[in-house]
């Protein structure tokens, strides 16, 4: 990183984003309420992202030509999504300070390097897992974990692509034979109570605040709401989602999600290195937004307050959700976000919409 990373960046600054989706316009819309300009770098011309920002770069995130153009446009980097290429995050860091940085990138990217190290190294619980390379490997792991169990690959799965879950002794084969070969890890199939998740930021001080507890509800794999704060609350979410920044000396939003069991403890089932989908009802709580907090972190501004004085729900507009939007603007008390796509498509996710519970 560049020897200038622990200042101060005034408005006026650049911000260089990398991805265009929703949550890149999402953090540019708040960048510009402090003064800041942002570029977005995208492979797709005028992205959600692109459409309410200064500057745009199009070019594969592989380009490391278009990439180092960008990046010397720009004052500080950060990226929307944890699929950029970690090799790219690590060029980028070279020539200008990026938050977060290549490292938790890298971590996230694997789930099973990601488990070790929230295990190993941050010395938090997760759900107990097996790495996987080979039929012969899952039949050993199913052995030690026992089943149902959940086998899942490595890399680039998300809203429950790249997941099996093995119920019988019988599903085993077909199991290894859905991951094509893919590296694997199989992890233990969790009863839980609730599903939650924490958002919480450090910055580039090592200044920490967290919001609290949400409750999240999926549906076919996908968030459908959260709600927070959540009642009850559990506390000991905070300190580990502080123990995961210090461990990462990670710089900037960061969510954890958690399986909380009957008993009330929590075990990791995943991190993700940006702002994300379960922190969207701050919006509307009546205090510093995720995004905002982002910008913040990663700019050296100071962090703000993140105790909300509304509770809210917040509730994903998916494919044909997005067309109900006559009735639900008529809703008291309920703030629509919509993210600019030009195509609804079944799955996809158009928008949200925040609405005041309290």
């Amino acid at each position: 990183m560049s020897g200038e990373e622990k200042i101060l960046l005034p408005p006026g600054s650049t911000i260089g984003i990398i991805g265009g989706g929703q949550l890149g316009r999402m953090l540019s819309t708040a960048a510009s309420r402090l003064g800041f300009h942002c570029h977005i770098y995208d492979p797709h011309i005028s992205g959600p992202a692109a459409e309410v920002s200064k500057f745009e770069t199009n070019g594969e995130y592989d380009d490391l030509k278009r990439i180092k153009a960008f990046v010397e446009a720009c004052d500080v980097i950060t990226y929307e999504f944890e699929n950029v290429p970690a090799l790219t995050a690590a060029f980028v860091e070279t020539i200008k300070p990026l938050y977060p940085g290549s490292f938790p990138l890298k971590i996230a990217q694997d789930r099973y390097i990601e488990k070790k190290f929230i295990r190993d190294e941050a010395n938090v619980p997760v759900t107990e897992f097996e790495k996987i390379s080979s039929l012969d490997d899952l039949k050993k792991a199913i052995i030690k974990i026992g089943l149902p169990a959940v086998l899942k690959t490595r890399r680039f799965g998300y809203d429950g692509k790249g997941q099996f879950i093995i119920k019988s002794q019988n599903e085993i084969s077909a199991a290894w034979e859905s991951m094509k070969d893919s590296p694997a890890i199989l992890e233990q199939f969790i009863n839980f109570k609730r599903e939650v998740s924490v958002v919480a930021a450090r910055s580039q001080l090592g200044e920490t605040a967290s919001y609290p507890l949400i409750e999240n509800i999926h549906k076919n794999h996908i968030l459908h709401r959260s709600v927070a704060p959540s009642v009850p609350d559990n506390k000991n979410a905070q300190n580990i989602a502080l123990k995961v920044l210090n461990s990462l000396d990670y710089v900037g939003v960061i969510a954890i999600e958690f399986f909380e069991q009957e008993n009330g403890d929590l075990l990791v089932n995943e991190i993700a290195p940006r702002v994300h989908n379960s922190g969207h009802w701050t919006q509307n709580a009546g205090c510093v937004d995720q995004f905002e907090l982002h910008i913040r972190a990663i700019t050296g501004w100071p962090m703000g307050d993140t105790n909300p004085k509304n509770k809210v729900e917040m509730t994903n507009l998916i494919g044909d959700d997005y067309r109900n939007l006559n009735e639900t603007s008529k809703t008291s008390k309920t703030f629509i976000h919509l993210y600019g796509k030009k195509t609804v498509k079944p799955g996809r996710k158009m928008g949200h919409i925040n609405r005041i519970v309290n």
